[in-house]
């Protein structure tokens, strides 16, 4: 089940896009800026700079999560509360990118107590 969230869900406008630079907005607020992506098909994902929000920390977002992008203002638009990302897994690009354990762990985290694709009460 934590596969279906490592993939663009229909509908999300992700394709031959540059997403570098787009700011990130969870339900509840801005969470910073995508700092890398992947739009592989079993693998995307989304690297986000937190900047001020998390001093100094990386989050790194499935790509199920992403529930519209708009291209014309730079915006990613995730179906996660500010708490919901801030409570993953923490985070670290060198241990963590392609690794099999980290990447189950954060999807179980943001699929947990929900079917995929519903947004959060």
């Amino acid at each position: 089940m934590t596969e279906n969230v490592w993939a663009y869900r229909a509908g999300v406008a992700y394709l031959a896009a540059d997403l570098t630079g787009y700011g990130v907005e969870a339900l509840d607020g801005s969470i910073g800026k995508v700092d890398k992506h992947s739009d592989e098909v079993t693998d995307a994902y989304l690297v986000v700079d937190t900047g001020v929000w998390i001093l100094g920390k990386e989050v790194l977002l499935p790509a199920g999560l992403v529930t519209r992008i708009d291209h014309a203002a730079e915006k990613v638009y995730v179906d996660r509360t500010k708490e919901q990302i801030k409570a993953a897994p923490e985070f670290h690009r060198d241990e963590h990118l392609g690794n099999a354990a980290h990447r189950e762990a954060l999807g179980t985290h943001y699929l947990s107590g929900m079917p995929f694709g519903v947004p959060p009460a």
